[in-house]
């Protein structure tokens, strides 16, 4: 069987790992990306020369633009929403027409348009399609924000600060409603991610699994904490409250909760620090802080990563809401237990008060209770986290859930072309 990854970028971690974990597991898989940033031959770009380079950029600007255009020039929510109005055809490409399986992960910023994807369901080829956020089920916007319009039609999308109900909003969903009549097989990676699906009129009447994101076990794994500390220079006499985001200061992410909770703990008792890894653009968010705070930047080596979470006695993970919650999983393979709301994907990955805690969505103070909570609790939690992760998302677990997937995909293609032929 012959699989074949399709991700914008080589950057996404998901998709990458998912790779590997196949491989191991005897498929041959390989990934075709834009963007590549490693020697990896099993990661193809679709052409590295100048001028796709060139080309591919212009493709992102004039999707922006775009959008830029019928948000009335406001800036706010631009990279909130994408509309795939232009992309690379890439059915032609002879990955594609080698594959068995066609396996789409988060296409957008340039890379396909909706006109790509059907290339790719005329070629037919079974197609799963694995959702990282909700763009696939929606007109426009990565997350709704608690709209339900994308369970009918889009239309006066508040991220287009739009009243017109034949908007632009509208016009993609009614342009992507040719998935709600293909053949692809969805996957969300969280129970949540899932429900968001069946209530969407492009994907409710589809096939919808739920496969979680995988970890590389080996290397996000325990180790002694306080070698962690001397080798990251942390100290070694504190309590250690952990967040880390590839922005900090995204909205999304709930640092405002953090931060109000952090100061009800630190109120509590002085032997805390809060240590944050991710970029921060906005410095201002920091301001207004009475407990000490550790910045540790934009950490792009897992290894690295893996010390902090062993370093840590507690993962915060404060977000509006979370489509998986990739950080929990990698904090609880290094026996480092994690704090966030029980409102969204993570749900999934905590158990309350065996492996973690589930706060009340958007309470700082029960958001304070579980970092305390799990201060108290830690040996336990560490263990029990460890052990969840190495039953539900180790490498060799996720791939078996793809491989019978991908076994399923071609079964259902091979009976429909029997049916055919009879009829």
């Amino acid at each position: 069987m012959k699989v074949l990854i399709i991700d914008t970028t080589e950057f996404g971690f998901a998709p990458n790992r998912l790779l590997k974990a196949l491989q191991k597991s005897g498929i041959e898989a390989k990934m075709l990306v834009r963007s590549k940033y490693t020697d990896d031959n099993s990661v193809i770009t679709i052409n590295s020369s100048q001028i796709t380079k060139i080309t591919n950029y212009l493709r992102f600007v004039w999707e922006r633009f775009v959008i830029f255009l019928h948000n009335h020039f406001n800036r706010s929510d631009l990279f909130k929403v994408s509309i795939a109005n232009t992309g690379t055809d890439i059915s032609v490409h002879s990955l594609v027409k080698e594959a068995d399986i066609i396996h789409l992960h988060w296409i957008n910023q340039g890379f396909l348009s909706l006109k790509d994807i059907k290339s790719l369901i005329k070629t037919g080829k079974p197609i799963v399609w694995t959702m990282h956020d909700m763009w696939p089920v929606t007109g426009i916007c990565h997350h709704s924000w608690g709209c339900e319009k994308f369970t009918n039609e889009c239309g006066g999308c508040p991220l287009l600060h739009s009243q017109k109900q034949k908007d632009l909003s509208r016009r993609i969903f009614k342009e992507k409603k040719f998935i709600a009549q293909s053949d692809i097989h969805i996957v969300t990676v969280s129970s949540w991610l899932k429900n968001m699906a069946l209530q969407s009129a492009l994907t409710k009447n589809l096939k919808i699994s739920v496969i979680p994101n995988v970890i590389d076990i080996r290397i996000f794994h325990p180790s002694s904490k306080t070698i962690a500390r001397k080798n990251l220079s942390l100290p070694l006499d504190k309590k250690i409250v952990l967040m880390g985001a590839l922005r900090i200061d995204d909205p999304v992410k709930g640092f405002v909760f953090l931060k109000e909770a952090m100061q009800i703990v630190y109120n509590k008792r002085q032997d805390v620090v809060l240590v944050l890894f991710g970029s921060i653009k906005q410095q201002d968010v920091l301001n207004n802080i009475s407990f000490p705070v550790i910045q540790m930047g934009l950490i792009k080596d897992t290894s690295t990563i893996a010390q902090l979470y062993a370093a840590a006695d507690v993962n915060i993970v404060p977000s509006y809401y979370e489509t998986f919650g990739q950080t929990i999983t990698e904090s609880m393979a290094c026996g480092c237990p994690a704090v966030t709301f029980n409102n969204s994907g993570q749900t999934d990955i905590i158990d309350h008060q065996m492996n973690g805690y589930l706060a009340k969505y958007q309470d700082s103070e029960d958001l304070a209770k579980g970092i305390l909570w799990c201060f108290d609790h830690y040996n336990i939690l560490s263990t029990e986290a460890r052990k969840k992760v190495e039953s539900t998302y180790s490498e060799s677990i996720v791939a078996k859930q793809y491989i019978e997937l991908y076994k399923r995909c071609e079964f259902e293609l091979n009976i429909s072309g029997i049916t055919e032929r009879i009829s």
